[in-house]
C-alpha cells in the first residue's frame, strides 16, 4: 500500500536553478457536498503526478496531474453517479514578486498537497454531475425515471383553471 502524502516539503528536493523532479505521490481527498447532496471521491488515495522545476531564487513550478471517480446521486435522476475527473493543474510559488505569483498552497517551501488536490477537483467539477451525458432526468407529473420510461412516456395536459368558464359556452 502507498504512503499518504498531504504536505510535502520542496526544499528537501535541493533542486537548484532551472532543475526540476516528477515524484508519484498519494493523497485522499475528501468528500464533497453540491446540492446538498454527498459525493465520495475514488479511489482511497489518488495517485497524482507532481512536477516539480525550481525557478531562480527561491520558487517553484508546480505541475499537478491525477485521476479521479466521483461517487453519489446523478442531479437529475438520482441513480448512482460515478464520472471520471482527469485534473491537470500549474501552480506558480515565487515569493516576494507580488501575490499573483505567490501559490496558496506553498508556505516555507511546504507543499499542501492535500489541499491543493481537493481544490483542483472542485474547480474541476461540472455544475451538475450526472451519471451519463443524455440522462433524461425524471418526469415533473409522475417522477418515474425518463431514462427507463422511454420515447412514449407522458401525462395528459391539464386544463387550465382559469379557462374553465370557456369551456361552458355551447355555440349551437
Amino acid at each position: 500500500m502507498s504512503l499518504r502524502t498531504d504536505t510535502f516539503d520542496l526544499g528537501g528536493l535541493r533542486l537548484s536553478s532551472g532543475e526540476a523532479r516528477r515524484l508519484e505521490l498519494h493523497t485522499a481527498i475528501d468528500p464533497f457536498t453540491l446540492g446538498r447532496e454527498r459525493y465520495a471521491v475514488e479511489p482511497a488515495l489518488v495517485a497524482a503526478a507532481l512536477d516539480v522545476s525550481r525557478t531562480t531564487g527561491s520558487g517553484y513550478a508546480l505541475r499537478l496531474r491525477f485521476d479521479a471517480t466521483v461517487s453519489g446521486p446523478c442531479m437529475r435522476c438520482l441513480e448512482p453517479a460515478r464520472p471520471v475527473f482527469t485534473v491537470d493543474v500549474r501552480e506558480v510559488s515565487q515569493p516576494g514578486e507580488g501575490d499573483e505569483l505567490q501559490s496558496p498552497y506553498v508556505e516555507g517551501g511546504i507543499l499542501d498537497l492535500h489541499a491543493w488536490v481537493r481544490d483542483a477537483l472542485a474547480l474541476s467539477l461540472p455544475a451538475t454531475l450526472l451519471c451519463r451525458e443524455e440522462c433524461a432526468g425524471l418526469c415533473p407529473t409522475c417522477g418515474a425515471d425518463l431514462n427507463a420510461a422511454g420515447p412514449d412516456h407522458g401525462h395528459e395536459r391539464a386544463s387550465d383553471p382559469r379557462w374553465a368558464k370557456l369551456s361552458e359556452i355551447r355555440f349551437e
